[in-house]
């Protein structure tokens, strides 16, 4: 299934069915509950082990030079599902700084749109919107993290995994003292 054009205009590939469509939705939900819960181990049976997770830093341009918002070498996060693993176990150490007092989160995520991807049928294109709230500590302050994920999710024995997630984060500054979260 390719892209077809009309004029210079490119169009999308084919959709999902509304199953596989709610499946994928049904599992980005799932992953948000988990991670809102703190429940890292459950999120990270979700992944799958060639996951690659990556969070690349926002370039501001001039008008006219758009052609490249994210650098193609800095990274906020760059892992991979060892180092994934690492993080999730310190999670559950006392040497979690970032995160005592823990974190309260609550995720939003919209905006779904799933495709086939060409190259495997047994994969899928997912891209959505997210928004997390994130809060620590008794005081009322808190960070708002905005921006659009890039997910490939794969059907391995008719579960799905995360294979691959690119977060493209509206933010040129991160407007958190720290990233000790996945989003």
């Amino acid at each position: 299934m390719s892209a077809q054009t009309v004029g210079d205009r490119k169009l999308l590939p084919p959709s999902v069915s509304l199953d596989i469509k709610a499946q994928c939705m049904e599992f980005l939900h799932q992953e948000a509950e988990y991670l809102d819960e703190r429940s890292f181990r459950e999120w990270l049976m979700m992944l799958a082990e060639d996951v690659r997770y990556e969070v690349p830093i926002r370039i501001t341009r001039a008008m006219g030079t758009r052609e490249q918002d994210f650098a193609n070498t800095g990274y906020h996060m760059k892992d991979n599902f060892k180092t994934l693993s690492m993080r999730v176990e310190r999670l559950y150490s006392e040497h979690a700084y970032a995160e005592d007092p823990p974190s309260r989160t609550t995720r939003l995520i919209t905006n779904v749109r799933v495709r086939p991807l060409t190259a495997s049928p047994e994969e899928y294109s997912v891209k959505s919107n997210f928004a997390c709230y994130r809060a620590q500590g008794e005081g009322t302050d808190f960070d708002l993290l905005m921006g659009e994920r890039r997910d490939v999710l794969r059907s391995t024995g008719g579960e799905l995994k995360l294979a691959s997630r690119c977060v493209l984060l509206v933010h040129t500054t991160l407007p958190t003292a720290n990233l000790g979260l996945f989003l």
